[in-house]
């Protein structure tokens, strides 16, 4: 297996070009998104897909559903189910596997060997299965029982060792298809597995949430100072920063307060920030920015470089916040590209609705493949320096605002967009929502979402209702929801 550390230049300039404009399809078929990553740095760049591992369980002796069923017809059946949805769903992804356990004698086997997958999906074909489950799931990896009605009753056990903590859920379900959202989870367990965070601050100390996060999600976290980011800054041509520097005026709709030579800093930051992550096989940072620029620390706000790199399926997050940025990394996997948003909220209960706001946001927040929204080329609103964008989110849009506190609890709230606020107060963009019920759309009371507020500030907003999706992640990969309206 090759190691990040070994991904060449090409290599990663060959995943930047596929993140940036979906130039090489990975496979011939007309999908949503391409790419789940991006331009992410695997740790094995060979494997960018899920491997699924599918188990089958039936008892020696058959009575319920049926005692002459056929077994070798129901696998054949859901076999040639998971192959359609190999070539139908919009992103790869492998089936392993298939063995079929009825005794416990046959469970050592299968144990021993497993090989290299991200996720099992277990099909109990007879009932009275539920010891041979319980050795499955209590071998740790995230496990989801499609149980066909009807195929028997260990179904109805689920939910407890869901209580116990046990990473595992349920479906009972005639439509396959149901087990999309689950692949989609194993994929993004994957890719926190195959990321690097790199955190920039004066602190570079690890402290025990360090570890907390990598051992429980995988992801690698980099403590750095500034001094290495300014060293490659300083090796940025200026030449190249003045071509970035007028693409990117050239897509905005106005320039309102910074001047050109702002503009050309903010982009060669931009540069020097991407050859970092190079440098380091990283897919994320996040930096300590208001405190490093106004120590001197920083040569220009990240604010243009976050937008950039997030529109091209990287990761940049603000503050050197580590919540918002593994956040992140997680819906954009989940969600197939799409960056998030992270925001300091504002409520006005007086009209029920509450503000994201930020002077960082990307434009593509469909993903890397998606239409660019408008933006005007702003400053950071704070002190009124350096270079940021001011968004123009699409109105009507459903948003899911989520946030993982603690490695153990996602947040996570829906709203929709109902305007874009030019005020002149707080950050540049600015998106007023309405809360809404994830289930039906009906709108909620801003008042409870202010009262029910916790953990700070940021919130992270994505395109779409994930609100249903998050809980079954939770479920697979071990956190709790808790919906804050």
């Amino acid at each position: 297996m090759k190691n990040k550390k070994n991904l060449t230049r090409r290599q990663f300039v060959t995943y930047t070009i596929l993140s940036s404009g979906g130039l090489i399809a990975l496979s011939n078929k007309i999908k949503t998104f391409e790419l789940t990553y991006g331009s992410n740095i695997n740790k094995n760049p060979e494997r960018d897909y899920p491997i699924i591992k599918k188990v089958f369980l039936a008892k020696p002796v058959p009575t319920w559903p049926r005692p002459d069923i056929d077994l070798d017809a129901e696998m054949t059946k859901i076999n040639a189910q998971l192959s359609d949805f190999e070539r139908m769903w919009n992103f790869n992804l492998k089936f392993v596997g298939g063995e079929l356990l009825r005794v416990q004698e046959d469970f050592p086997k299968f144990k021993n060997n497993l090989g290299e997958f991200d996720g099992l999906v277990i099909f109990p074909l007879t009932s009275t299965m539920m010891y041979m489950i319980n050795n499955i799931v209590n071998l740790g990896y995230p496990a989801v029982l499609f149980n066909q009605p009807a195929s028997g009753h260990d179904w109805s056990n689920i939910a407890d060792l869901i209580k116990q903590g046990k990473r595992v859920d349920v479906i009972s379900s005639s439509n396959y298809g149901e087990l999309e959202p689950y692949a989609r989870i194993m994929d993004a367990i994957r890719g926190l597995k195959q990321s690097k965070i790199i955190r920039i601050r004066q602190d570079t100390k690890r402290n025990d949430y360090i570890k907390k996060i990598e051992d429980k999600y995988g992801v690698e976290i980099k403590l750095m100072d500034y001094s290495r980011l300014d060293e490659i800054f300083n090796t940025i041509n200026v030449n190249e920063a003045k071509k970035e520097a007028a693409r990117f005026i050239n897509n905005a709709v106005k320039v309102v307060e910074p001047s050109r030579e702002d503009i050309i800093l903010a982009n060669r930051f931009y540069l020097a920030v991407k050859r970092l992550l190079e440098e380091e096989n990283a897919n994320a940072i996040t930096i300590d920015c208001l405190g490093g620029f106004r120590r001197g620390d920083l040569k220009a706000y990240p604010c243009v470089a976050w937008t950039r790199l997030n529109n091209e399926g990287l990761t940049g997050v603000c503050e050197a916040d580590l919540d918002s940025t593994l956040t992140s990394l997680m819906l954009k996997f989940y969600t197939g590209g799409k960056p998030g948003f992270v925001s300091d909220p504002f409520f006005d209960t007086n009209i029920n609705t509450v503000t994201h706001a930020h002077c960082v946001s990307a434009t593509k927040m469909d993903g890397p493949s998606g239409e660019s929204a408008p933006y005007i080329i702003r400053t950071h609103m704070e002190d009124n320096k350096g270079v940021s964008v001011q968004v123009k989110m699409r109105v009507g849009q459903v948003i899911t605002s989520v946030k993982i506190v603690d490695a153990e609890t996602m947040l996570v709230s829906t709203a929709k967009i109902i305007g874009n606020s030019d005020s002149n107060r707080a950050c540049r963009t600015k998106i007023v929502c309405k809360i809404i019920d994830p289930e039906n759309g009906e709108e909620l009371g801003a008042d409870k979402y202010l009262h029910n507020w916790s953990h700070g500030l940021h919130r992270v907003i994505f395109y779409g209702n994930y609100a249903k999706d998050i809980k079954k992640m939770g479920r697979l990969m071990g956190f709790n929801v808790v919906e804050e309206v």
